[in-house]
């Protein structure tokens, strides 16, 4: 019997904790991966249009503007998860070219076995840490850079500088688009430190959250955008307000305000993101 027909929960102990597959009884063949309790990816092999976390589909509205519909796009993803991202680009985009980088090997072994890519995705996979496949790549090369990387619940700390932005930029095409999944809580200097990163090598900026998370009241996911052309903020903006959780956007003046007087963050200074509250991600 095919193992992603088999409703029973899968644990294993990966590179970095412990991995469990969990089947949502409301879907068929849909998955939940955590990683250490902590929720990583959600993926429905049979609809893999369907993006469970808020999140996702926020980096999946930014994937559906940053070129014509349907037109076929180079994409690195920094981290993997179960690969949410990419089989949505390639369900949306086909004859995309995705490449896939995730530092841990056991992980993308248990994904791959039990979830796998469909024939002809169009997605490779590399068992990397993100920054020294970022700093091998080509120049010139993607048109998308999606950065989704937690080591546990943290972004690790040599993601966050400038001179991983700069690798960043190097790689991407002149009118190509950096996404970054990050989270955060009030006073926000993880989240306020990284737009100004961001914003010390491109040109333009967009963050999407919550109100809740904007205004404070708990800690939650960020969306970063950073380009050097001005990314369609209206329509994005529409749909992001019609989510069944709505998220705001932010850019120009109110950003800049946002931003206040955080600095860009070097190699040296970097830090991981903050550790989340008990209880913000976490499943019993």
């Amino acid at each position: 019997m095919d193992s992603v027909n088999e409703p029973i929960p899968v644990t294993r102990d990966v590179d970095h904790g412990t991995a469990k597959l969990m089947p949502d009884v409301d879907r068929d063949r849909a998955w939940l991966l955590t990683v250490d309790g902590a929720p990583q990816s959600y993926v429905d092999l049979d609809e893999p249009t369907h993006l469970e976390f808020e999140y996702t589909r926020r980096l999946g509205h930014v994937l559906d503007v940053v070129a014509e519909r349907g037109r076929p796009l180079d994409v690195l993803h920094l981290g993997g998860g179960a690969f949410t991202l990419p089989r949505y680009v390639a369900a949306t985009r086909p004859g995309s070219r995705q490449d896939v980088v995730e530092a841990d090997r056991g992980l993308l072994e248990l994904v791959t076995e039990y979830l796998p890519l469909p024939d002809g995705a169009g997605v490779t996979v590399h068992g990397a840490d993100a920054r020294a496949w970022l700093e091998a790549a080509p120049d010139g090369s993607a048109d998308v850079i999606v950065a989704d990387v937690f080591g546990g619940s943290r972004v690790p700390a040599h993601l966050t500088s400038v001179t991983y932005a700069r690798e960043a930029e190097r790689v991407l095409r002149a009118d190509g688009v950096y996404l970054a999944n990050l989270a955060d809580a009030a006073p926000f200097a993880f989240l306020r430190a990284q737009l100004a990163t961001l914003g010390a090598v491109f040109g333009e900026l967009v963050l999407i959250a919550e109100p809740g998370v904007l205004r404070g009241r708990r800690f939650g996911n960020a969306v970063l955008v950073a380009a050097h052309q001005p990314v369609d903020t209206a329509t994005l903006t529409r749909l992001v307000a019609s989510d069944v959780f709505p998220a705001r956007l932010e850019h120009g003046s109110a950003l800049r305000e946002f931003i206040g007087g955080a600095r860009p963050v070097r190699d040296e200074d970097a830090v991981p993101s903050p550790v989340p509250p008990d209880g913000a991600f976490g499943i019993g």
